[in-house]
């Protein structure tokens, strides 16, 4: 069998006569047949190679891209002929500028950076990317990673030198990563680096060590300020409401006034054009009508004490205690707006007193008393006659 054959082969064979070896022709012929088809299929093994999910082969034939090789097991010639490179375009890389693996590891020649106004800042950020074209990723560029760190550094170099010191630590420190990323994908895609930029995360950004302490008094001083901004705006959002409120109320309030004048004048308007109608036609009945009613529109809201002058009494008898509070209870309810008062209370009679007036006293009050009523109803005949006279005139 083929192992003898190998025994015989290599082993010492002599000849009969005991002289030297001499190997038989068809048994080399054959091991080196053998041998090299082992080889040969060594060789073709080795261009085997298996894809993982989330990656992609990259077969080269002498060099120049042959196919893109899927998820699976793939086969190419082996070298010299043909060779390949494994890309990951599922896993999420990082660049990392201004450190390494940790914020403390700090590289100052990447950190610092110059403002526009003349500063210095210290900035790490990470850039996120992820492979979208393997075969420019593999192709145009020779060192892809640091081609991304350039790339990431100069465009934020560049951003923080367009700014002031303040806006980069403060006011623009949350829209510095927005724009870093769409700078750096438009400049790797120039550079058709086949990357896709997922995003910035800036890890520090503050002044330099030697400055820090300045800096974070001046930083408190810029959160009083937009806490009292803050509470002048709550005070504003507060105060604002109640005051148009108010102003609507005292609108409402003048246009109710308004009306209600306009109706009460366009009333006493019609009722006096009426009176001028009624008083064209009979001038003396209507002054009487008029003067009774203005009479008793009067007499109805004050205390009156009624005195009956014919009758001889002694005394009269006047309540002046009644009269006192009622006339303080009508000036209450004027005040408070109330409805109409209440109809003073009716003089109590006379009562006499224990010792009467002597005789002349009471003679002479009878005679008064008739002499008083005679006079006024004599004023008041002689002011309607000299009112009359004037209208007929």
């Amino acid at each position: 069998d083929f192992n003898q054959r190998l025994n015989r082969l290599f082993s010492g064979k002599r000849g009969g006569d005991g002289g030297p070896f001499r190997p038989d022709a068809r048994g080399i012929g054959l091991t080196a047949t053998v041998v090299g088809a082992i080889a040969v299929l060594i060789w073709l093994a080795s261009g085997a190679f298996i894809v993982q999910e989330g990656q992609v082969g990259i077969v080269t034939t002498f060099g120049k891209l042959s196919h893109i090789a899927r998820p699976g097991f793939n086969w190419h010639w082996p070298a010299p002929f043909q060779g390949h490179e494994t890309v990951n375009t599922a896993q999420v890389q990082a660049a990392e500028i201004g450190y390494r693996a940790n914020v403390r590891n700090k590289q100052p020649n990447e950190a610092l950076m110059l403002t526009g106004d003349q500063n210095i800042v210290d900035v790490q950020f990470s850039v996120q990317y992820k492979i979208k074209d393997p075969v420019a990723w593999v192709f145009n560029n020779r060192d892809q990673a640091e081609t991304v760190r350039d790339a990431a550094e100069t465009v934020v170099r560049e951003l923080v030198g367009q700014n002031k010191m303040d806006t980069v630590l403060y006011e623009g420190r949350d829209k510095l990563p927005i724009q870093a990323r769409e700078a750096i994908q438009r400049m790797t895609d120039r550079y058709q680096l086949g990357a896709d930029i997922i995003g910035v995360t800036l890890q520090s950004v503050q002044p330099p060590d030697q400055v820090v302490a300045a800096f974070e008094d001046a930083g408190k001083a810029q959160e009083e300020r937009a806490r009292a901004r803050s509470e002048a705006q709550a005070f504003a959002d507060d105060i604002l409401p109640q005051a148009k409120g108010r102003a609507a109320r005292l609108l409402q309030d003048a246009e109710g006034y308004r009306a209600n004048a306009v109706s009460v004048a366009t009333g006493n308007a019609a009722r006096f054009d009426k009176i001028v109608a009624e008083y064209a036609k009979a001038p003396a009945i209507t002054r009487d009508r008029m003067y009774i009613e203005t009479m008793q529109q009067i007499l109805s809201s004050t205390s009156k004490v009624m005195i009956d002058a014919r009758t001889g009494t002694n005394q009269i008898y006047l309540p002046l205690d009644r009269l006192l509070a009622q006339s303080t209870a009508n000036e209450a309810a004027r005040s408070a707006g109330s409805g109409p008062m209440m109809a003073p209370p009716q003089p109590q009679p006379a009562q006499p007193q224990a010792q009467p007036q002597s005789q002349p006293q009471a003679q002479s009050a009878q005679q008064e008393a008739p002499a008083n009523g005679e006079s006024a109803r004599t004023r008041d005949l002689r002011s309607r006659d000299t009112s009359r006279e004037r209208e007929s005139r």
